[in-house]
């Protein structure tokens, strides 16, 4: 049995841990909030670009959103486990958040790495919509439309790339690309020289890639930092769990 004196000095380095503990996972919790909204906001911001894309490209969101709810769920279990000063549950908590870190560093090197593949990537999926485009509510068709509306501009790397899409033959450059909406005819926009006077000039790809690679830079930056801090957490559970232990045996 321990002596009393050392019972002492054991008992304010564990309340001091368990205050550390639990101020660590509120603010934990906030993050999980934090990365939740950034998930859906990637989701919702990036959707019409994301549908250009490959498939790979389009989980990263959805990962953030479910680490996201899991940091939630988790920080209110930590919160349990720090109030309750139960080892196992500490230990777990910590397990947990090792889970999620990694989970998380998996998403921003993810991240990371897809900004450099964005140019490409986009470039064979808007002139693969280009060549499929029609005007009856394609939901690529629309992404493409939507894009070329938001950011002011016209094809791939000019509106020259319309006039070898299919639908050009028949419609002319979509509707989307006239700079005056009205301004365009369907004879304005089958003649490429008339509709070089009326529709946007500039490319969508250089565009595209800046706002995505912004975008996703973000995303990837959150979810770094954030996984970083986690890293805090799992050392805090498991000094206040070896502390517990260790007071429990001085007891004995």
């Amino acid at each position: 049995m321990a002596s009393p004196s050392r019972r002492l000095q054991t008992k304010p380095v564990i309340t001091c841990l368990k205050s550390v503990l639990l101020i660590y996972t509120f603010i934990f919790w906030i993050t999980g909030v934090i990365l939740l909204t950034v998930g859906i906001w990637g989701k919702v911001g990036l959707d019409v670009y994301f549908s250009l894309l490959n498939e790979n490209a389009t989980n990263v969101p959805y990962v953030l959103i479910g680490t996201g709810a899991v940091i939630i769920l988790l920080g209110t279990f930590g919160c349990f486990a720090t109030c309750r000063a139960s080892t196992w549950m500490l230990k777990l908590y910590a397990m947990f958040l090792s889970i999620i870190f990694l989970v998380e560093l998996i998403a921003a090197i993810v991240g990371l790495v897809f900004r450099h593949e964005i140019k490409n990537s986009f470039q064979q999926g808007y002139l693969q919509a280009l060549q499929q485009y029609n005007s009856t509510g394609d939901p690529r068709s629309q992404a493409v439309d939507t894009i070329q509306r938001t950011l002011q501009c016209c094809g791939v790397n000019s509106y020259n790339d319309w006039g070898q899409a299919p639908y050009y033959k028949t419609h002319g450059i979509p509707q989307s690309c006239c700079r005056v909406p009205g301004n365009c005819t369907e004879a304005d926009m089958k003649d490429m020289v008339k509709a070089g006077g009326k529709v946007f000039k500039q490319g969508c790809i250089s565009l595209v890639t800046t706002v995505m690679e912004s975008r996703m830079g973000v995303v990837a930056g959150i979810s770094f930092g954030i996984a970083c801090f986690q890293l805090v957490g799992m050392f805090l559970a498991c000094c206040l769990s070896r502390y517990i232990t260790n007071n429990q045996y001085e007891m004995v």
